[in-house]
């Protein structure tokens, strides 16, 4: 028993030394997480919230006052360029536009009689002027008898007479068949005016009949017959009969934020996906970027707005979409993911191995903190951090250490960004975690965390 119980001990001893030999072989090493740089295609993604809107819709309001005698859809029904969607009650508009068509006939009819009365004085001037010369020779012959001295006096006025009233019949014609001409133009000028009051009646019945103006759908239909419609203002209650949608351009309208919307430009690829179609992606492009901010909290400009507080701002972005789908309805909720960049074969980083170092701190120190090489009584500088990431590198004897190399960036996805300077493929970078990389020291000894392996740019793991 008592051999048993000195090899149990023998064996607590060992292990307790071969842990203290491992922790102090670890003491001063940090864990990190690492992982291994490489190229890949990079996008930048600028995501919105919002609705699908047609690009074209109209609200057809009510432009005459009456009661709505006729519904010929339903919301969700399509409808054709000219067909009539609803009726409003035009039982005075129809009576005075039929009146006015019965004026126009009695008009036309009176110009008939006008004309026929112009063509009769003209006839009579014809006569006229047959029996003006027939009296013109008499007279000549008359004068020359006259003169020879074969003529009585009194056959010689006679014919002197008859020539006068010739000459007064010809001109009584000619009175005649002017004032049957002004009268026929004068009935061919009220004819006018009737036909343009007749078309001003008509005008006054077609307002009664609402007519779509484009292929479309229908996507509000407020009123129901028998309700009394009024004209006013559109979108007001009581004056808008129903809206119309034109599906065939189908756009998303969604908010961006202010902090994004500066890399957001016209013919940017989007891609905008559906709350209520989960799994299909309509690609589109960006055709319109608002130039006002809308305050997030109501949704009014800010050039609206008259409060001066400051809060988190949005601008509209329409993106238009190529291939819309007849499963889309206008107000279905929807997010684009607009590409305001993108680069193929780049090399890029984990975002999260970014930080920023002040190489100043690396400055080596003596035991009693002050720097080995001088002692200087200047006031410490600011700090001067720079942009950059901790490289893994191994020492003369095989141990990992930490390397501040400064690194300009480029574009930035999803979890990675662009190295346009400073690093090379390949190279492993400290990740993680947080806390120790904004701690981190050049030329810290390193140990990877084996138990949180980081998936490199590559796809592979350090």
């Amino acid at each position: 028993m008592k051999k048993i119980l000195l090899i149990v001990l023998g064996g607590l001893v060992a292990a307790g030394l071969v842990t203290f030999m491992v922790i102090r072989q670890q003491s001063g090493y940090t864990k990190v997480m690492t992982a291994r740089l490489a190229k890949q295609d990079l996008s930048t993604i600028v995501s919105g919230t919002g609705q699908i809107k047609p690009k074209t819709y109209v609200n057809l309001g009510a432009t005459a006052m009456g009661r709505v005698t006729h519904l010929y859809v339903k919301e969700g029904d399509k409808v054709k360029k000219g067909q009539i969607v609803a009726t409003i009650e035009n039982v005075q508009q129809s009576a005075t536009v039929s009146g006015q068509e019965a004026a126009i006939a009695a008009a036309k009819t009176d110009i008939s009689s006008y004309i026929a009365a112009e063509k009769t004085t003209e006839a009579n001037l014809e006569h006229a002027k047959a029996d003006l010369e027939q009296k013109t020779m008499d007279w000549g012959r008359a004068q020359a008898l006259y003169k020879d001295g074969i003529l009585a006096k009194q056959d010689y006025d006679a014919k002197k007479a008859a020539y006068d009233l010739a000459v007064a019949s010809v001109a009584q014609a000619v009175a005649g068949v002017n004032q049957a001409k002004a009268q026929t133009d004068s009935a061919r000028g009220h004819l006018r005016t009737q036909e343009a009051t007749l078309q001003a009646n008509k005008d006054m019945l077609d307002r009664t009949i609402a007519i779509a103006p484009f292929d479309g759908i229908v996507t509000n239909e407020p009123v129901r017959e028998g309700e009394t419609v009024v004209e006013g203002i559109q979108n007001t209650e009581g004056s808008t009969l129903m809206t119309l949608a034109d599906m065939s351009v189908v756009t998303a309208e969604v908010k961006v934020d202010e902090t994004d919307i500066v890399n957001v430009t016209l013919g940017q690829p989007a891609d905008v996906t559906v709350d209520a179609l989960p799994g299909k992606v309509f690609k589109g492009q960006v055709t319109l970027v608002g130039d006002q901010a809308l305050l997030r909290s109501t949704g009014i400009a800010t050039s609206q707005s008259t409060t001066g507080t400051e809060e988190a701002k949005d601008f509209k972005v329409v993106v238009t979409l190529d291939a819309p789908s007849k499963e889309l309805r206008p107000g279905l909720s929807c997010t684009a993911k607009i590409t305001t960049a993108h680069k193929n074969n780049v090399l890029s980083l984990p975002i999260q191995a970014l930080t920023m170092h002040d190489p100043a701190l690396d400055a080596p120190k003596s035991k009693g903190g002050v720097e080995a090489a001088t002692v200087s009584t200047d006031p410490p500088a600011k700090p001067n951090p720079v942009q950059g990431v901790f490289v893994v590198e191994k020492d003369p004897h095989g141990r990992l250490r930490a390397k501040f190399v400064a690194v300009k960036t480029g574009i930035t996805g999803a979890t990675d960004i662009e190295v346009l300077s400073g690093l090379t493929a390949g190279e492993e970078v400290v990740t993680g975690p947080y806390k120790t990389l904004r701690d981190l020291k050049n030329g810290a000894l390193l140990k990877r965390d084996k138990a949180k392996l980081i998936i490199s740019a590559a796809g592979g793991s350090s």
